[in-house]
């Protein structure tokens, strides 16, 4: 009893007591006190001390970790979907790089590795581009017609009357007939349009605001322009040489080299000023450092129909003899020359997946091409033929004949037997341009400048990563800076772009062998083995032959396994092809009744 009584002394009854926190409801319950003494007992006090002792920062680490289950709400209830949320196949098979690839047996353990992490980083990116589709709402919409009419003959001011103001705004003309007839060409981001008058006009404008950036007159005859790789700056062809002029008009550069420039394209992942010149010469500059990459004389004539293909970045030159050549410049030949037309080719337009090149000719023909097998898919008839093509970013296809402005829809899936839209200008088109991200299609003619409205032209859903086109100043200063680290070099640019991630087995072979002359001996050759001396009479001339015995069967095994393989896979094939004959023969034809 002393000692429980001089327990009890401790804790007197004028003590005051400690305010407790008040109760939260993810915290357990306290608990109750009962009328024993167990709750005054020894475990008690020691439990009490322990709870005075935490400090703040470890009672709330313990809250923490009692709250982290991830499967349980605050409240304590369990998650009835753990887990991430499911993902569609069809969506995860839509952003699928690349399939499995097969790993070697033994050897290799560090290309094992490198190819286990590549495929966890391809899963990973596809599945996370699945998921951040659903962040992509926005989806292009096409004019559709009334039943029984034909949406070609909806003229511009009916669309303009049933649009919301913002996209009516988008439909105007610009009357300039002193200084036609204009080129045109539209910005990365679609917000600046360039005019290039051909008896020298030139002039920048915010289409969508109509704020006039800047406007000159070179005093002499204007072939082509084209923005460079930002608003900032841009390419005259002007009569003698190539000029460079920023966004103010100043001049920054007069190019000699380039002399007699009729058409221009601008690669903007290579910072890369491809010109075509009157005196048959392909030439390339290089805007990010100022000097000419290649020059490269193509014998073929004047060179003035010029396009590019966005996949690749190869230029596409069509010719006076009906051709239409590829090039690179890296090359000083061709790769590839393919006879397109009986006669001359008058505009070559290639869509953004780099798989269609659409063509024109004098023989008044419009050709779809396939780039990947170089064979013509469709054949159009066009009665006056087609002088200016452009493709949108949605594959709408416009074709310009004479002061009519054709658009064509699926000209590469379906055949087409009438125009998607048609509008005709006041004199005749001399350049048209789709407008990047925007439903519109801006046309260059003698009299002028007119804007179109072009509905599912664009492309809804923008990568503000690539071309934003609501960046400001400071934004595009830091595009402009990654844009320059991350240049492809011009000898980077091939047909085929999948081909710089494959291994150039005979460079390789070369090189092997050039190692084998300098050392005089094969150090990729295979080893003879020679069995390791082991102690206790496990070295005997019985048990060493035994293990070169295991070791030689090693080689026979896998040539048994790829022998095995191959019989299986030729067997495969001959009951695939014995089925396929069986089926041919138990068709029936028509000219079976005249048979004995």
């Amino acid at each position: 009893m002393a000692s429980l009584g001089g327990e009890a002394l401790t804790v007197t009854h004028v003590e005051k007591k400690k305010k407790q926190p008040p109760a939260r409801y993810w915290e357990d319950p306290p608990q109750q006190a009962g009328n024993g003494d167990n709750n005054r007992g020894t475990d008690g006090e020691q439990a009490g001390r322990q709870t005075e002792q935490q400090t703040p920062k470890a009672k709330k680490r313990k809250e923490n970790e009692d709250r982290g289950d991830g499967n349980k709400f605050l409240s304590g209830k369990a998650d009835r979907f753990p887990g991430p949320a499911p993902i569609p196949e069809d969506r995860l098979q839509k952003f699928k790089r690349k399939e499995k690839m097969k790993k070697p047996r033994r050897q290799h353990y560090k290309l094992k590795d490198m190819i286990a992490r590549s495929e966890e980083n391809s899963e990973m990116s596809q599945i996370q581009a699945a998921r951040l589709d659903l962040l992509l709402p926005e989806d292009a919409g096409f004019l559709e017609g009334d039943e029984g009419e034909d949406t070609c003959t909806i003229s511009q001011e009916d669309i303009a009357e049933s649009v919301d103001i913002t996209s009516k705004t988008k439909y105007f003309d610009l009357k300039l007939s002193q200084f036609g007839p204009y080129r045109v060409d539209y910005s990365q981001t679609g917000r600046q349009v360039l005019l290039g008058g051909r008896r020298g006009h030139i002039a920048c404008i915010d289409w969508q605001s109509k704020q006039l950036t800047c406007e000159i007159n070179v005093m002499e005859s204007v072939n082509d322009v084209k923005w460079l790789h930002s608003e900032a700056m841009y390419a005259v062809a002007q009569k003698k040489w190539l000029h460079i002029y920023d966004s103010n008009g100043i001049e920054l550069h007069c190019i000699r080299k380039f002399n007699d420039v009729l058409r221009m394209q601008f690669l903007p992942y290579h910072f890369l000023l491809a010109t075509a010149s009157a005196t048959s010469f392909l030439q390339y500059l290089d805007v990010s450092v100022g000097k000419e990459v290649a020059a490269i004389c193509t014998k073929t004539g004047r060179l003035d129909v010029m396009c590019q293909n966005p996949q690749n970045a190869v230029i596409h030159l069509g010719h006076a003899n009906g051709t239409v050549t590829l090039w690179t410049p890296n090359q000083k030949e061709a790769l590839v020359k393919m006879l397109c037309h009986h006669g001359a080719v008058r505009s070559v337009a290639v869509d953004k997946t780099g798989t269609y090149m659409v063509t024109s000719g004098m023989d008044k023909k419009l050709k779809v091409f396939d780039i990947r097998t170089f064979k013509p898919l469709k054949s159009y008839f066009l009665p006056a033929g087609a002088s200016c093509l452009s493709l949108s970013q949605r594959g709408l296809l416009s074709a310009a004949t004479g002061d009519i402005v054709q658009v064509y829809r699926d000209v590469w899936s379906t055949p087409v037997t009438k125009p998607y839209m048609a509008h005709r200008v006041q004199k005749t088109v001399w350049g048209t341009h789709f407008c990047p991200f925007e439903d519109v299609l801006g046309v260059g003619h003698g009299d002028g400048f007119t804007s179109m409205l072009i509905p599912g032209a664009g492309e809804p859903n923008i990568d503000g990563l690539d071309a934003n086109p609501f960046r400001s100043a400071k934004q595009r200063q830091e595009w402009e800076v990654k844009a320059l680290l991350e240049k492809v070099q011009p000898e980077l640019i091939s047909l085929n772009p999948t081909e710089l991630g494959m291994v150039d087995r005979a460079a390789s072979e070369i090189k092997h062998q050039d190692r084998v002359k300098a050392l005089g001996f094969d150090p990729l050759a295979k080893v003879k083995f020679v069995p390791k001396y082991k102690k206790k009479g496990r070295s005997s001339s019985g048990n060493i032959e035994k293990r070169k015995r295991q070791v030689g069967h090693e080689d026979q095994r896998d040539d048994i396994r790829k022998t095995a393989e191959d019989r299986v896979k030729i067997e495969k094939e001959r009951r695939q092809k014995e089925k396929k004959e069986a089926v041919l023969s138990s068709q029936k034809s028509a000219l079976d009744r005249f048979r004995k």
